[in-house]
């Protein structure tokens, strides 16, 4: 009996999500090793370009890719609402089997995808990419990275992979646990460790930016990100807060009762007004830090009490109507949070 050659292709699809943001010069490089790459797995695939707000011609590109290859599909965002809720959004729309998450600028190589796939078909329901080398990073944001990681695994009780980034692979259950999560102040790194789901890491090697462009993650937007991801998976910072409250009020009724003793017996001789502004200011100080913790947490709650949409859709192309993942057009999820 004759075998065949080649192996028939899986029924299993594969789905992209890519958040994009003024890729255009990017698409044109991106498109043919991940086309390459996706056939190589022998699944069917689909890739759902998620635009947030770009402001040059990448709707444009998208648009003539789609009408070369209606696989290549998009989502454009009626603004700017940040890769967090882009990458959101994608897992909405994403139909496949299993969803891979990757960034545009060719920094997640795609030829790592067959082996993903490879991982997931052994079970695995998390495929996370792991940065082996990170020196394309400036030394700040190495260091800010390495401190990053070591606090949120000291306050929160849901420990990251080291190293991991938004380059990975996902189950169908997996986004499924995902895209139930509804918070709308969003850490992905930290929702797709806290799923739980059996996970791996593939060690990679960080390319340059395609495009050639720096990063758009600035130290205090870094630190804005890292701050919202603490929060989100953290309540430590209010109990140190409420610590720190009571210890500096014990010693400063042990102080209080030390200046009565010494006042009643040797009386005031009012020296020590130095001391005593450097006190008031270190303290008045200490309750302010105490007061924007309470208001960060505040804000959270704020944010998620006006239950406003995590993102709204300005456009479609590929898409069916009503093409977002039909279970979360079922109570009690909203169709577009």
């Amino acid at each position: 009996m004759t075998v065949p050659s080649d192996t028939p292709p899986s029924p299993l699809h594969l789905s992209v999500v890519i958040p994009v943001l003024n890729e255009a010069a990017s698409l044109a490089l991106l498109l043919p090793r991940l086309e390459a790459a996706l056939n190589a797995t022998r699944l069917s695939w689909t890739i759902v370009f998620v635009d947030d707000g770009s402001t040059d011609a990448t709707l444009s590109v998208l648009r003539t890719h789609n009408r070369r290859d209606n696989r290549i599909k998009a989502v454009a965002l009626s603004r700017n609402f940040g890769k967090e809720t882009a990458l959101a959004a994608g897992l909405r729309y994403a139909p496949g089997d299993a969803v891979v998450l990757m960034d545009a600028d060719l920094q997640h190589p795609p030829e790592l995808i067959p082996s993903f796939v490879e991982k997931w078909r052994e079970g695995f329901d998390v495929v996370f990419g792991q940065r082996m080398d990170r020196q394309s990073d400036a030394a700040w944001r190495r260091a800010g990275a390495r401190i990053f990681y070591k606090t949120f695994h000291a306050l929160s009780g849901t420990p990251l992979q080291e190293n991991s980034c938004d380059f990975r692979l996902l189950s169908r259950r997996a986004v499924d646990a995902v895209n139930r999560i509804g918070e709308r102040v969003r850490y992905n790194n930290g929702l797709f460790a806290w799923i739980g789901f059996p996970a791996v890491g593939i060690p990679f090697n960080t390319a340059p930016r395609a495009s050639g462009e720096g990063s758009r993650w600035l130290p205090f937007k870094l630190l804005h990100f890292a701050v919202d991801g603490i929060a989100t998976f953290s309540t430590v910072p209010l109990r140190l807060a409420s610590i720190a409250g009571l210890i500096i009020s014990m010693v400063g009724f042990v102080a209080m009762v030390a200046v009565m003793i010494k006042t009643l017996v040797f009386g005031d001789d009012v020296r020590g007004y130095p001391t005593l502004m450097v006190t008031v200011l270190f303290f008045a100080g200490i309750q302010l830090i105490f007061l924007g913790i309470l208001g960060s947490y505040l804000g959270r709650v704020y944010e998620e009490v006006k239950a406003r949409p995590l993102f709204l859709v300005r456009d479609e192309i590929g898409f069916p109507l009503n093409a977002m993942t039909p279970s979360l057009a079922q109570p009690p999820f909203d169709a577009t949070r």
